[in-house]
């Protein structure tokens, strides 16, 4: 089907917390891919996004800063802002919940379903904690997953398995407000009857067999287990307020407000005060030929393709999405993305790091996206891409290219004299890749597309380096000229097709080349982009090498990162039972040195130890090879505990017990003083 218009959102991000990599990676960087497209091909599009302000996480992250809910927003709602705008997300509007466009738009959207008689009212019992003397949201509850036995499960869904769940059906659950074991009690809320909506529903879901394998398995998997009326209202009192009689101290489920985000930002950005007339928002929402698109990360499939479709199709007179292209979870070094771990790389952070890098990491996201499964982001890799590809191959094609035209002909585009066989199958060759690309980006494989824009700057290494035009003008001018103009229009023709992926380097490219702005995607496979005579500027490097400091300097950041986190969330055990002097004082603990030291076979953590206690010589047995070899310990002095009955391990008989230190991490160290020194057999009091 042509469509007159395109409406692309994407995931509105809690303003609780900054952005991260596997944000971008999710959702927003093929979101943005996708959008920079449609408008070279000249589509009306409108991509909107903005904060999600009423999520419980909200709350939380006030109550831990010691702050007010619009406190936190307001803050992370402007590092968000910022640095999607520095890292070239090209939002036409990034709003936010919070505003009273939003406010108005979603009160109204419930009134319209009440009236109608959507909602079913009931009372149910819902946790409360008696402590704190308030229900609980979803999100503070945490208990263990039914599903997967993760202990640290959320009450509306579990982050491990992404299994979507109601607070009722953890296991020992438990409140984030007091750790104390919630009570159930009564309260009145209004249900979206999603099991007598789930015929079509599963219409609707059954029509888009194209969608990709993972949405459209884990909605059929949603229907297949069967649809239940869910709560559109929580006990709270930050968020949109339910604009009923009865519902005083209740708000808008943020599951029921946030995706009317999308719709409150398309009024405020075609508001009378912006550029256009009440009510143009409709077209991209309720007229039939517009295509709806919304970019999301896995964990968000049902609330994009059951929960909120079924919220329109109640309303009645919007269109439904006609894709929702989720991506898989991006890790970080092999780890599971963490902001509660602080384990992330953040980008308001790597914008200072890597100044004017932007087009590096959009490169290294794209290229290992998690379209299907997920994947994993290390700091050599992003070495590695930049400096092997970016560098190595799109940079030096186009860095070659325009300095030989510059060496050779003052900068002006030379005439093609005459073309090869081999000429004339490259230009064919070029002419198909705006093709390819488009075809790939519309079927929402960007990591495909991505590696068709490389194949053509790789096409386009290889011809220079075939026919090496540097040794060939010496003996055949006229060939060169032919040489230079098809590199050239390469060069352009790369300028134009990866604007959507690189846009920074697009720029700079095209301000190099002296390129016409307004080129178009179709002007792509043309190969008479640069005219003849056409004056180029001078050229500089694209992109330079990611030195091995800067790459250090990230990894050890990770790591001092996760060790501080660690000391944060250290829990010291409580101390055992009261015991009495005498109980102490029958133990008896020495000064040795391990005189001797040695594996025990078919074993890995267990130390055969020879120690001189200063009574005697002795073989004690030790689970300490994970942490120390035998070779570094030898003359080492331990602290004993020398009268411990004897036991046998793995056949070898231990006279005594090393006494060590435990951390966090689970990491084992020897106890001995520093000063005075201490011979064997001092005892320890």
């Amino acid at each position: 089907m042509t469509y007159k218009r395109y409406t692309v959102t994407a995931a509105l991000p809690y303003a609780n917390g900054p952005i991260h990599i596997g944000h971008l990676a999710g959702c927003y960087l093929p979101a943005d891919i996708y959008v920079r497209y449609l408008r070279l091909k000249g589509e009306d599009v409108l991509f909107i996004c903005g904060s999600d302000e009423h999520g419980v996480p909200i709350t939380i992250k006030a109550k831990k800063e010691g702050i007010t809910p619009q406190q936190v927003v307001d803050k992370y709602h402007e590092i968000m802002g910022g640095a999607f705008r520095e890292f070239g997300v090209s939002f036409d509007i990034f709003s936010r919940t919070s505003s009273k466009t939003h406010h108005e738009t979603a009160s109204g959207f419930f009134k319209t379903l009440y009236d109608k008689g959507v909602f079913k009212e009931e009372v149910t019992e819902q946790y409360f904690d008696e402590k704190a003397n308030q229900f609980l949201a979803d999100r503070y509850i945490i208990g263990t997953c039914p599903k997967c036995g993760n202990e640290n499960a959320y009450g509306d869904q579990c982050e491990k398995c992404g299994s979507s769940l109601n607070p009722t059906d953890l296991i020992n659950p438990r409140s984030t407000l007091s750790g104390e074991k919630p009570v159930l009690k009564k309260t009145k809320n209004w249900f979206l009857p999603l099991d007598k909506m789930q015929p079509e529903i599963e219409a609707y879901i059954d029509s888009h067999k194209e969608w990709k394998p993972n949405v459209f398995g884990q909605c059929k998997s949603w229907l297949n287990s069967g649809l239940q009326p869910r709560a559109m209202t929580r006990d709270l009192d930050w968020g949109v307020k339910v604009p009923i009689e009865g519902a005083e101290g209740k708000v808008l489920y943020v599951w029921f407000d946030a995706p009317i985000g999308y719709i409150s930002a398309t009024k405020e950005y075609l508001s009378p005060a912006g550029r256009a007339g009440e009510g143009l928002w409709e077209l991209y929402w309720k007229d039939k030929e517009t295509k709806l698109v919304h970019f999301i990360g896995k964990d968000n499939i049902v609330f994009h393709c059951i929960i909120f479709p079924a919220m329109l199709m109640a309303e009645g007179s919007y269109i439904l999405p006609d894709n929702v292209p989720a991506n898989e979870f991006l890790n970080l070094e092999g780890d599971k993305i963490s902001t509660s771990r602080n384990w992330a790389v953040w980008l308001h952070e790597y914008l200072i790091d890597f100044k004017d890098k932007q087009d590096t990491l959009r490169y290294t996201l794209c290229a290992n996206a998690p379209e299907t499964k997920d994947n994993d982001f290390t700091w050599k890799d992003f070495q590695a891409k930049n400096n092997n590809e970016l560098v190595a191959i799109l940079g030096n094609f186009i860095n070659r290219t325009l300095v030989l035209t510059h060496k050779y002909y003052n900068g002006k585009v030379p005439d093609a004299m005459e073309y090869t066989k081999n000429d004339i199958l490259l230009l064919e060759e070029i002419s198909k890749f705006p093709e390819r690309i488009a075809s790939s980006i519309e079927h929402y494989r960007f990591r495909e597309a991505l590696a068709e824009l490389m194949n053509l700057a790789r096409a386009g290494n290889k011809y220079l380096a075939d026919n090496e035009p540097w040794i060939l003008i010496k003996t055949d001018e006229k060939r060169v000229q032919t040489i230079m103009n098809i590199s050239l229009q390469i060069v352009a023709n790369l300028t134009v097709l990866m604007e959507p992926f690189l846009p920074f380097t697009s720029k700079k490219l095209g301000a190099m080349l002296n390129l016409n702005p307004g080129l178009k995607w179709k002007d792509a496979a043309r190969t008479d982009l640069l005219l003849v005579r056409h004056q180029i500027n001078p050229a500089s490097l694209l992109f330079d090498k990611i030195e091995e400091e800067a790459i250090t300097a990230q990894v050890q950041k990770l790591a001092d990162s996760k060790k501080m986190n660690e000391t944060a969330n250290k829990t010291i055990e409580p101390s055992k039972p009261e015991t009495s002097f005498d109980d102490f004082n029958k133990m008896d603990i020495r000064i040795g040195t391990i005189l001797e030291a040695e594996r025990v076979p078919k074993t890995d953590k267990l130390l055969k130890l020879l120690i001189d206690t200063g009574i005697d010589k002795r073989i004690i047995v030790s689970g300490i090879a994970a942490y120390y070899k035998p070779e570094d310990i030898i003359g080492q002095q331990v602290s004993i505990l020398v009268n411990l009955a004897p036991r046998k391990i793995k056949g070898i008989e231990s006279k005594g017990m090393i006494l060590m230190a435990e951390n966090s991490a689970g990491e084992l160290g020897f106890i001995m003083p520093n000063k005075p020194s201490m011979n064997n057999g001092d005892r320890i009091k």
